[in-house]
């Protein structure tokens, strides 16, 4: 799990199976792409990196949702993962998954971070 604090976007940003918010965190002695997306009223995130290849997943900036809006997809090959867990749905991923980012919402705000 990734981890640090500092505000992502505004509680408003992250609409019910809208876009995603891309963000950067620190990973190791750089940094990596990363999103969160709003599921089943919870604020979800993760590193920006398919599981089958590392490549980013989203098509459009911000765009996550398979068109069912059911999961999150890789644009390069279809990976399918469950938007509250991660795991690999479907696709090449197999048993991969996405890895978690620890956010939460206090005061309107998402930030990065445990609260």
């Amino acid at each position: 799990m990734v981890r640090g604090e500092r505000l992502i976007c505004a509680s408003s940003d992250l609409v019910e199976g809208g876009p995603g918010v891309r963000f950067q965190v620190q990973e190791g002695e750089g940094l990596a792409a990363a999103f969160a997306i709003r599921w089943r009223g919870r604020v979800r995130a993760w590193l920006n990196r398919c599981a089958h290849i590392g490549v980013e997943l989203d098509w459009m900036p911000g765009r996550f949702h398979d068109d069912s809006g059911l999961y999150l997809i890789c644009a390069t090959h279809g990976a399918l993962y469950q938007p509250d867990s991660g795991r690999c749905a479907g696709g090449p991923c197999r048993d991969g998954g996405l890895v978690p980012v620890a956010v939460f919402e206090r005061d309107g705000g998402v930030y990065l971070g445990q609260d």
